[in-house]
């Protein structure tokens, strides 16, 4: 891959969404160009009975997009997901990040989100060792062989990932 990627990762309701939220503002506050892939792992529509492109994918299109001034978006069939690498490659080269949530079985590199209240356990370092963590986001103090953000500190976490990824807004790395 020739963009960075890095994937947010936790147990549902941990709070991953909110606190991206927070560092794709920070990261665009600092001038960076910025891609975000959400993991679903249940299918889901994001064209709706009725509308145009509905029908044409409905009538048979492997792959419809719509267009507009401001967005477009893809909607492509496949059998199987993508492996998230090839994502990036065919989706996200004009960005200088891309930031995922989910893909915890991916080799992407990973920050781990934890809040005490959620979890006393880690994904990546419970009954298997994951050895893409690169740091854990927590609310909570840990004893851990990787970095340890304060998981309320988005400015923080944007510090970590521009030291570990050496980023430059407008081109990387």
């Amino acid at each position: 891959m020739t963009v960075p990627a890095v994937s947010f990762v936790a147990k549902s309701g941990t709070g991953k969404t909110t606190l991206l939220e927070r560092v794709i503002t920070e990261l665009k506050r600092r001038n960076y160009r910025i891609g975000a892939i959400k993991h679903d792992a249940h299918s889901f529509n994001i064209d709706h009975e009725g509308k145009d492109s509905y029908r044409l994918t409905a009538a048979g299109a492997d792959t419809t997009l719509i267009s507009s001034p401001e967005k477009l978006a893809v909607i492509k069939k496949h059998s199987a997901s993508p492996p998230i690498e090839e994502l990036i490659n065919t989706y996200f080269a004009d960005v200088d990040l891309v930031v995922t949530e989910g893909f915890k079985l991916s080799g992407l590199p990973k920050i781990e989100v934890n809040r005490a209240a959620r979890s006393t356990t880690l994904l990546c370092r419970g009954e298997q060792v994951d050895a893409t963590l690169i740091a854990v986001a927590s609310d909570s103090r840990l004893e851990l062989d990787v970095p340890l953000l304060d998981l309320n500190d988005p400015c923080g976490i944007c510090d970590f990932i521009e030291k570990h990824f050496r980023l430059r807004a407008g081109g990387n790395p």
